[in-house]
């Protein structure tokens, strides 16, 4: 059974920068599309980025020119650089494959914009 873990993110002032981390127990991630998806409160979970195994990446509108997702195959991880940070960039977010989910959720890493 795969597991994620999420980490990197906290409480944040607007303008703040994060990274975050999703680290995986298998290799068999280097062959996924993987993604970033959150969950503010009272929300669906979203995609926010995605990268593919060939280093392609999209982004949705709401952070596209802030993020950027990135992977490290050789450490089984992908990582979410977030920058110039909102308050409605407040949410839990949560990595896993892409468009499918083909691993268990992990518990996600908070991120909380606030002055």
């Amino acid at each position: 059974q795969v597991q994620l873990v999420e980490s990197g993110g906290g409480l944040v002032q607007p303008g703040g920068s994060l990274k975050l981390s999703c680290a995986t127990s298998t290799s068999i991630f280097s062959i996924y599309t993987m993604g970033w998806y959150r969950q503010a409160p009272g929300k669906q979970r979203e995609l926010i980025a995605a990268i593919t195994t060939s280093y392609t990446t999209n982004y949705a509108d709401s952070v596209k020119g802030r993020f950027t997702i990135s992977r490290d195959n050789a450490k089984n991880t992908i990582f979410l650089q977030m920058n110039s940070l909102k308050p409605e960039d407040t949410a839990v977010y949560y990595c896993n494959t892409y468009p499918n989910f083909y691993f268990d959720w992990g518990q996600g890493t908070q991120v909380t914009v606030s002055s």
